[in-house]
């Protein structure tokens, strides 16, 4: 075990200096985020930025690999401001459970789970290698929406109350 994994997940994340973006609100007719039962549902984050704006371009186009594995984990720190913004705390979340990483990419690339480890290595940092890996999906789209260049969403284990 090592030193990162014996902090909460609010420890954890001071540790790394970095700031979450604002949480998005919902730009359709859905919910951000569903608690059913002892489980934690994030819809769809793109890339948000401190300032509100999107990260945008297709990867293998606009973006190269490393651009497009930096939009994952602001993904994931947007992923993070929802569950502070409507949970209160990261230390709420016992576990990673699931993610689906979508890749908006040209069709020629083929590397979409190393993008994706931009979000996945920030969750590992923030609950430890044994909580912050769960199962997971990386596949490549045509298309994303505004043209972000990464869409994750994500299934979590809460602590019992």
């Amino acid at each position: 075990m090592n030193v990162i994994e014996l902090l909460s997940p609010e420890q954890s994340f001071e540790t790394l200096g970095l700031s979450l973006p604002p949480a998005p609100l919902p730009l359709g007719v859905y919910k951000p985020y569903l608690i059913d039962g002892k489980y934690l549902y994030l819809s769809g984050h793109g890339p948000v930025r401190d300032d509100k704006s999107l990260i945008i371009g297709r990867i293998g186009k606009d973006l190269d690999i490393e651009e497009g594995k930096l939009a994952a984990c602001q993904v994931g720190l947007t992923m993070l401001s929802t569950i502070k913004t409507h949970l209160g705390s990261l230390d709420r979340v016992k576990r990673v459970i699931k993610i689906l990483g979508m890749v908006n990419c040209v069709s020629e690339f083929e590397r979409h789970p190393y993008v994706i480890n931009g979000c996945s290595e920030l969750f590992a940092k923030v609950w430890g290698t044994e909580n912050g890996i769960g199962v997971r999906s990386a596949v490549g789209m045509g298309t994303l929406p505004d043209n972000i260049p990464v869409e994750i969403e994500a299934m979590f284990e809460l602590h019992e109350d």
